[in-house]
């Protein structure tokens, strides 16, 4: 099987952390517009930031995880890597989904006890 020449191999962590700053970056000026037009509150602003930058961490260290290992020709630990990926980010959105049943559902409690 022919290997596919990406170049020396880098460094996983070191793109991790530039991909959580590349989303912020970019996240953050979105929803720093949109709070100023008034759609979005300051906490939805902070809290989708602060989701899509730990996504953009994950989805950067996955993907140079993946070409690293196609790289090395191994495509069954680059199909896992791009997995993993995956599996990241559906995580942070079923936590996310979690989380805002379980806070809705305590302040329609608080609601009703008023």
């Amino acid at each position: 099987m022919k290997t596919l020449n990406t170049g020396m191999p880098r460094s996983v962590l070191g793109h991790v952390v530039s991909g959580a700053i590349a989303s912020a970056v970019i996240s953050g000026a979105i929803n720093y517009k949109k709070y100023k037009n008034g759609e979005l509150k300051s906490c939805e602003a902070i809290k989708d930031t602060t989701k899509k930058a730990t996504q953009g961490a994950i989805v950067t260290g996955s993907a140079i995880a993946t070409t690293n290992y196609i790289g090395e020709g191994n495509y069954l630990r680059a199909i896992t890597s791009a997995t993993i990926g995956v599996a990241g980010v559906y995580a942070l959105e079923i936590i996310e989904e979690k989380l805002e049943q379980k806070y809705l559902t305590n302040q329609n409690l608080q609601l009703e006890e008023i």
